[in-house]
């Protein structure tokens, strides 16, 4: 559900789309979007690729048809193989003594070693010109070679597997050297070997697996990401262990990523769409005393720049909002401010915050109730810093000490409400919310929270019940439309949905035909996917909403996502990078990177293994239809 609300509060109810595809695969643990007829799981850690859903059925029905003397075997021998494997650093090797050779039918027998042919690159050709004899020879020194990795002896080992390649260069035997060198940590050597392994049979899994535990010890996050993906295409998803793997890396790969565009955008502030959001989360109230616009100040006053920032968020669009944030700094740094020194401070904070620097919107905020204790607003924004830094404690003493200051203020108990709703406190939260419809019936917010939270908790009545009356107290508001559409499309009543978005279009359009909200464009865009499949209406309206708000990361990320499903992989993989960019936080950063390098490695893997790809697009075949992906 939407509401305007805190940053952090978005993983609850912000429109970010990021949350919705986690909350929806949350709560039905299963599939987020398809990549030109690849499904894609995303996890609360990040983004997996998967098999789809007639995939997954024609498994279970295999499964079922395997007697039960078969199922316990293959437990055993997966428990055995567990038992037995060797994990490194988070990943979880196969035993390599049982694993090795595993590709030949029938292994030579071992001989004594005096009885053990002497191969050298001087002596190889001269050795035997046979075939037939030279391929004797590979298995037996093989062989050997095994014998000597179940004595950990690796060294030796190397040597007896680097002979027997000698005598027929094989996939099999570079695996199993590079096995050793793994155990031995030379991971540039297992590159080369896995790779000399990979060259030989693109499709085989063990030498994958084994290059990108390497890469991912190079640090080349890219490169074992794209052999991890490979392994799990040709297992047909099967390999829990792979399938991790892929969205550990799509993660550490994100990350990295994230970081440096952080470093190269600086502070900025979000899409007007958010900041309008996160301002209108609390109560609107006049100016403070003295502050009225038509007060006169001079402009190189710390109070005229104050009165100023006010004039200009009033705008509620994205030159306003910039105006507005750098008059809150400019009139801190002039001074001058008398009483209006705390207003200020948390003015300024909020704006810091919006930039993404919350480390000196703290300062600001802990300055400013030094200075007026009294300034409630100070201790609930610092709250939801708190929460956002993960420190719930610390923002519920925060909420505790506004009330101390003000019980009766609103604001605390609907933000206080919303800390609840991220821990899933539903009762609570609903008592919050009540509460600051109590104490000021008139903040729209409060109301539309509560349905949302009766809806969470499963009284659907109740909920529809609370925005019915919701509508008809504020009949000329669009958001009110718009929240309540979000819950009749999250019901699949499509038309009814469609209605409420089109009002709230419509309304936003007469009274704020330059600044207009664009979520109700973006959530008719859903709808229209979900019910009809009609991707060039919703494109329309997305592309509609980012005319009017070309920083919107949520129409950015819309784009790509509707793109992802037509199987337009390039175009979509630019609109995930655009939302990354467009991200206000390394965490949103690192989220929107997930989806961007998760479609890039499908690009990868059809350029690298085209057979890879045709058998991606068969077993997506049937694929997710429409509804649930995109919500």
């Amino acid at each position: 559900m939407t509401t305007p609300i805190t940053r952090v509060e978005q993983a609850a109810s912000n429109p970010s789309l990021w949350d919705r595809a986690s909350t929806w695969v949350s709560e039905n643990k299963a599939v987020a979007y398809t990549i030109a007829g690849t499904v894609v799981v995303i996890t609360a850690g990040g983004v997996v690729y998967y098999y789809s859903d007639s995939q997954k059925k024609s498994s279970a029905a295999a499964e079922k048809q395997k007697s039960k003397k078969e199922r316990r075997k293959e437990k055993k021998e997966k428990e055995e193989a567990a038992a037995q494997g060797k994990a490194a650093d988070g990943i979880k090797l196969q035993d390599e003594e049982a694993a090795i050779g595993s590709k030949d039918p029938k292994p030579a027998a071992v001989e004594a070693e005096d009885e053990l042919p002497e191969i050298s690159e001087s002596t190889v050709d001269a050795f035997s010109q046979d075939l037939q004899d030279r391929n004797n020879y590979a298995g037996k020194l093989k062989v050997a070679g095994n014998k000597a990795y179940g004595s950990k002896d690796y060294n030796k080992a190397i040597d007896l597997y680097g002979k027997a390649i000698l005598c027929k260069p094989d996939p099999v035997y570079y695996s199993n050297r590079a096995a050793c060198y793994n155990v031995l940590s030379e991971w540039d050597k297992v590159v080369e070997d896995t790779s000399a392994a990979i060259s030989m049979d693109s499709e085989y899994v063990k030498a994958l697996n084994r290059r990108a535990h390497a890469y991912e010890h190079l640090a080349k996050y890219s490169e074992a990401l794209l052999d991890y993906t490979a392994s799990c295409i040709i297992d047909g998803f099967k390999n829990e262990q792979s399938a991790q793997s892929v969205e550990r890396l799509l993660k550490k790969v994100a990350e990295k990523k994230g970081k440096a565009i952080l470093e190269a955008k600086g502070k900025k502030l979000p899409s007007a769409t958010f900041v309008s959001n996160y301002l209108q989360s609390f109560r609107p109230r006049p100016p403070p005393a003295g502050l009225e616009e038509s007060a006169v100040f001079d402009e190189n006053d710390g109070k005229g720049q104050l009165q100023r920032g006010l004039v200009a968020m009033s705008k509620k669009n994205a030159a306003g909002y910039e105006e507005a944030s750098a008059c809150f700094k400019k009139a801190v740094e002039l001074g001058g401010l008398d009483e209006h020194e705390a207003f200020a401070l948390n003015m300024r904070a909020t704006f810091r915050y919006l930039e993404g620097d919350v480390e000196d919107a703290l300062h600001d905020l802990t300055s400013a109730i030094e200075k007026q204790p009294s300034l409630s607003q100070a201790y609930i924004k610092r709250a939801s810093m708190q929460l956002e830094l993960g420190s719930k404690e610390q923002a519920a003493a925060d909420f505790d000490l506004a009330m101390e200051q003000n019980k009766d203020d609103p604001d605390i108990y609907y933000h206080r409400a919303q800390l609840h709703f991220i821990l899933g406190e539903w009762v609570d939260a609903a008592k919050d919310y009540q509460k600051s419809i109590d104490l000021d019936a008139d903040f729209i917010y409060s109301h539309i929270q509560l349905g949302v939270t009766q809806y969470k908790m499963g009284s659907v009545t109740s909920s529809m019940a609370t925005f019915r009356r919701t509508i008809k107290k504020f009949d000329k508001v669009p958001d009110v439309y718009n929240y309540y559409g979000e819950l009749l499309l999250d019901q699949q009543k499509y038309q009814e949905a469609i209605d409420k978005f089109e009002t709230a279009i419509d309304m936003e359009r007469q009274a704020n035909p330059s600044n207009m909200n664009v979520l109700p464009l973006i959530n008719k865009a859903l709808a229209l996917f979900q019910w009809k499949q009609d991707f060039k209406s919703a494109e329309e309206l997305c592309e509609k909403a980012l005319v009017l708000d070309p920083e919107c990361d949520i129409a950015v990320a819309t784009m790509a996502q509707l793109l992802l499903q037509q199987g337009k992989v390039t175009q979509a993989l630019d609109y995930f990078e655009r939302a990354a960019e467009l991200s206000r936080t390394e965490g949103e950063i690192v989220n929107a990177l997930s989806y961007a390098e998760a479609t890039r490695t499908q690009l990868e893997v059809a350029e690298k293994y085209p057979q890879l790809q045709a058998r991606l697009q068969q077993m997506g075949a049937g694929g997710l239809g429409g509804g649930p992906p995109m919500r």
